[in-house]
Order: C-alpha cells, then structure tokens, then sequence
C-alpha cells in the first residue's frame, strides 16, 4: 500500500508544515476500509440526499488530532522497517528497544473484525514481549471492540490460559465469555494492584504547587 517514494513524499510534505495535518491522517484510515468509511456515505449522502444516522463512533472519528512532523516521520520509519520486532532496531531518545526486555505482565486486547489491526499481528506480540501476557480477542472493530461497555448484552470476547506461537491454535483452544472485556481486565488489573487508598481532596502538594484550573492552558494553543 505504500512505497519508499510514497513515505518519503509524506515525510516530505509533513516536514515543510510542522505537523501532519488530523483531516490528513484521517483520509488515510478511511482509505483502509473505504467501502464502509467513503463510499456508503458518498452514495447514501451525496447521491440520495439521505442524512446520515447518528452514530456515536463516527462523532470519535470527527475528533482529529494534529501529528508532529518528527512523530509522523518516526511513525513511518518504524513502519517502514517493522524495526520493533528486531531487538534494538528501534531506538527511543537514544535507548535501543528490545521487547523481550519488557518482563512485566502485559494485557493484550485486538479486535476480531479490526480493519487497520488484524488481530493475527496483534498477536504476535505475545511472543515478543519479555513477560507473562494475557491476549483478549474482543468482538466488532477497531474503536468499537475498545469502546465497550461493561453492559453491552451484544459483547463477548475469547481468552485462552495458553499462547501458543500459531494464533490459529489459540482460537481454536480460547473459551468464548459473553459481555464486554472490560470486567476481566479490570479483575486482571486488582490482582496486581496494591491496597486502596485515600483520594486527595485538594490538587498540588507542599512541592508540587496547582499551576491552574484543569483542563490546563495547552488547550488554548493553536
């Protein structure tokens, strides 16, 4: 889907603006599932003057963000070279990256009908990382399989105790659990958390003094 000159070209056109414009890399996700994302609502919009349904993922993808040039370039470079699958390829502000390093334990979510991740490579990282991982194979897409309620009665998700190398084998070993994912990774998560604790009533601290009121000056920059 993309050559060398093609990224180069993108890098490019990134580079001499300062950033990656978000309508930019929206486009792009688009044109990976253009049936659904471009052509239904080209045909159904603009050729039968129909207004499209509410839809609450569509609102998700209107909400566009700006990408840093050096990050899209980063991005691309890492991409290009699918160089964190190699030990110490990549690098990050200097420090070589070796997944098999990381040894804490992972949770590892991937959507089934996932357009931009196929849930196979999303796999593979179970035997990359260094450390005990616990893969979830959610239902629906890429933002729907994450944006999932924990009462959504349509839900259900697959697990399996083992992480055979071959993801076939662990579809074919997983238990499917109805609802939504979120309720087992929050169980997960208090297996390996510490004890509760008392929630600050005020913000800052005696060395860290509040700067301002939330959401934060950033949000004024344009």
């Amino acid at each position: 889907m993309i050559s060398e000159a093609t990224a180069n070209a993108a890098m490019a056109a990134s580079a001499a603006r300062g950033y990656l414009d978000g309508r930019s890399l929206a486009e792009v996700f688009a044109w990976l599932r253009p049936d659904d994302l471009i052509w239904n609502y080209w045909v159904s919009s603009y050729l039968q003057g129909k207004t499209p349904p509410p839809f609450d993922i569509l609102y998700w993808n209107a909400d566009t963000t700006r990408l840093p040039a050096a990050l899209h370039r980063d991005f691309i470079r890492l991409a290009l070279g699918n160089s964190l699958t190699v030990p110490d390829a990549a690098t990050m502000l200097g420090s070589p990256v070796d997944l098999s390093k990381v040894d804490t334990d992972a949770y590892v979510v991937a959507g089934i009908a996932d357009h931009l991740c196929p849930w196979q490579s999303c796999y593979r990282t179970t035997g990359m990382l260094g450390g005990p991982v616990t893969f979830v194979l959610s239902t629906s897409g890429h933002i729907a399989s994450m944006v999932n309620p924990p009462d959504n009665p349509k839900a259900s998700f697959q697990t399996a105790a083992q992480n055979p190398p071959d993801p076939s084998r662990w579809l074919a070993s997983a238990d499917l659990v109805g609802g939504s994912w979120w309720p087992h990774y929050s169980a997960w998560l208090a297996d390996r958390s510490g004890g509760q604790k008392r929630s600050r009533v005020t913000a800052g601290s005696k060395d860290y003094s509040v700067l301002c009121p939330a959401p934060g000056t950033y949000v004024y920059d344009h």
